[in-house]
């Protein structure tokens, strides 16, 4: 069982616990302005305030908050263009090998060839957890997307649901195919 208390980082109250006057009611009631801690180290924090400055608790939440992104995989970004280096690389590898190993290569017509196994194995360990990533970034980053780029995102959702209930033995059908419009996400 998890117990937590919601604790200010810059007091609530004028004279509390790392008080900012300057701060108004509004800035300290953000949550940027809040941390999540045990009744204890709560407790603690607050009765030694000299030991525990502000640049510390934020210190804690940050590193906190970058521990839970990169287990989770959650990635939100500040820009456009930042959002667009993080997915670049994943649609560039997806890209290269759909290309390399994918249905429409000259070696589907060769009946020993080893590329369709090998594409199968691509898409397993490479293709569908960039997609996912991809769909991560989307979701974290998504007030940044123009309406446009909502649609796109939605379509690719779509085209990523049917990719893998296909690859991951859900189903034999083929579904909606990648929409071209994603290769151009997040560009300005």
């Amino acid at each position: 069982m998890h117990v937590a208390e919601m604790a200010h980082i810059i007091s609530a109250a004028d004279d509390g616990p790392r008080a900012n006057t300057t701060l108004t009611a509004e800035q300290r009631g953000r949550y940027t302005n809040l941390i999540l801690l045990c009744p204890t180290c709560h407790t603690i924090i607050d009765k030694a305030e000299d030991k525990y400055p502000e640049a510390l608790v934020i210190n804690w939440k940050q590193t906190h908050k970058q521990k839970i992104t990169n287990l989770f995989g959650v990635v939100s970004f500040d820009t456009r263009e930042e959002t667009r280096n993080f997915i670049t690389p994943l649609l560039a590898e997806n890209h290269t090998i759909f290309e390399q190993y994918g249905p429409m290569t000259e070696e589907r017509f060769n009946p020993e060839s080893s590329m369709p196994i090998q594409w199968l194995r691509k898409i397993r360990v490479k293709i569908i957890p960039n997609n996912r990533r991809l769909l991560t970034a989307c979701d974290a980053n998504c007030v940044m997307l123009t309406p446009d780029e909502r649609k796109t995102v939605e379509l690719f959702r779509q085209h990523v649901d049917d990719f893998e209930a296909k690859h991951l033995g859900e189903t034999d059908q083929n579904g909606s195919q990648f929409p071209p419009d994603m290769e151009r996400l997040f560009a300005d």
